[in-house]
């Protein structure tokens, strides 16, 4: 089973490359971040037509999260829970059926600039929701997986230029804590697990010439449960998707779950 994560960067100004990507690529799940679009405008067509069920939970202009599968979704659920009060859409599950039920989590984490503040105060906080949820999931004992736009930088390199990002919330002190409390619980993150090359990043800023120095980060991940992890075959980045037309400023990682 081949599982995809795109932070597209919205739907309507990407969707030919999305659709592109997908007829090359061939995902059997693909989970989608920053689709900005409420659920009622998502081009759920385009899709279906290509034999994926969907199930989005979209807002207007901004956040948003899909998950795209040619295999069943059951119980789908949308929300993190631990704050009814929340209104941003960056949190998604569902459990996809294939020879292997696999229970998909998709989110996008909140970026928590600037620092300090009440952005960066939701985007701890949400890291503890993120936490309690993986606890609860692990105590069921069954394959699961965290993936999407995480907005962490791990490690320094897991950025081309970490000192210009010491300040950042994406790569500040207690990001990286909450996030290691999180992997620390016994998830596996499926990329280094795989590769341990360097210069490995998932998303370039459109501006400084930032893709074509390759001065990147790698922001967008996948923690697997143990066992989910050990379904695991492989785990890549699609790197070239950046450099064609009208490109995200993110790009797919995929990992492959044995059958």
């Amino acid at each position: 089973m081949k599982i995809a994560s795109f932070n597209i960067n919205g739907i309507k100004a990407r969707l030919p490359a999305l659709m592109d990507w997908l007829d090359e690529a061939q995902p059997d799940v693909a989970i989608l971040q920053e689709i900005k679009s409420i659920d009622e405008n998502f081009p759920r067509e385009v899709f279906e037509d290509k034999g994926y069920n969907l199930e989005t939970h979209g807002q207007k202009s901004f956040n948003g999260v899909a998950l795209l599968s040619k295999l069943p979704l059951e119980d789908v659920t949308r929300g993190l829970p631990g704050d009814d009060a929340d209104e941003q859409a960056r949190y998604i599950e569902a459990t996809v059926v294939g020879d292997h039920a696999v229970r998909i989590c998709g989110l996008y984490l909140p970026n928590g600039n600037p620092v300090p503040g009440p952005k960066y105060d939701y985007k701890l906080a949400w890291m503890k929701r993120l936490q309690a949820r993986a606890e609860e999931l692990l105590a069921a004992e069954e394959p699961f997986l965290m993936a999407g736009d995480y907005n962490i930088i791990p490690q320094p390199e897991d950025a081309a230029r970490p000192q210009d990002w010491v300040e950042d919330a994406l790569f500040r002190p207690e990001s990286r804590e909450a996030w290691r409390k999180i992997v620390n619980l016994g998830l596996t993150e499926a990329f280094r697990a795989r590769n341990q090359a360097p210069e490995q990043y998932s998303f370039w800023d459109f501006q400084r010439g930032a893709w074509q120095r390759n001065d990147g980060i790698r922001i967008d991940h996948f923690l697997l449960s143990p066992e989910c992890a050990d379904l695991l075959t492989d785990c890549q980045i699609d790197k070239e998707v950046r450099g064609r037309e009208k490109p995200s400023d993110h790009v797919p990682v995929w990992i492959e779950l044995a059958a």
